[in-house]
């Protein structure tokens, strides 16, 4: 088994968990909500993180296409909250079984190729992040803070630091995070990680 591929597999699990938690409080008459990503209602947040999901998932497999696959039908996004809840099953398991089978990298139509354990890592921090926008877009203030705390305890914050460090310039040369907010003093792992990517992690 891969030890780093192992490692990254497990700081997805722990990203996940917190995120299929709030993925099940959404309800269809939330899909219009604002989100802190500047433009996206809910609706397209969750489109997002399918298609990213889907991107990963395919990945475990030891290719990633530079031509997306072609979408499910539309029917199958009436409850893209549940959608995503599938998947965050699926994607831990296709990597946890990528590990076994000691993958150590993914192909991107070409010779050259990206290191299994840095997609898994960065799967991770997607996958947290966006989490913490689905809870901060529900619900009164008071629930929405319950909500990010479950998506993003300072532990995980903590261990997706160095993830963010490394890859969230490259990501932000191609217009996909703002740009960064700079600590304060008193900010912890996780205000530091949300300002790293363009969030307010608490009112300014």
């Amino acid at each position: 088994m891969s030890r780093r591929l192992d490692h990254a597999v497990g700081l997805l699990e722990r990203s996940l968990v917190g995120t299929r938690t709030v993925l099940g409080l959404v309800e269809p008459g939330d899909l219009g909500r604002a989100t802190p990503c500047a433009a996206w209602d809910l609706a397209t947040l969750l489109g997002h993180m399918d298609d990213s999901l889907g991107a990963y998932l395919e990945a475990s497999q030891g290719a990633l296409p530079l031509v997306p696959a072609l979408p499910p039908a539309a029917a199958a996004y009436d409850d893209p909250a549940g959608r995503l809840r599938v998947r965050v099953g699926t994607l831990l398991g296709a990597w946890a079984g990528a590990a076994e089978r000691d993958l150590d990298r993914v192909g991107l139509d070409g010779p050259s190729g990206l290191a299994a354990d840095l997609l898994v890592s960065t799967a991770a921090l997607e996958v947290a992040v966006h989490g913490w926008d689905v809870a901060r877009s529900l619900g009164a203030p008071s629930a929405q803070q319950e909500a990010a705390a479950t998506v993003l305890p300072p532990a995980l914050a903590q261990a997706l630091l160095p993830v963010a460090r490394r890859t969230v310039a490259a990501g932000r040369t191609e217009g996909l995070f703002a740009g960064p907010l700079p600590a304060r003093p008193g900010d912890g792992p996780v205000e530091v990680l949300l300002g790293l990517l363009g969030r307010p992690g608490r009112q300014r």
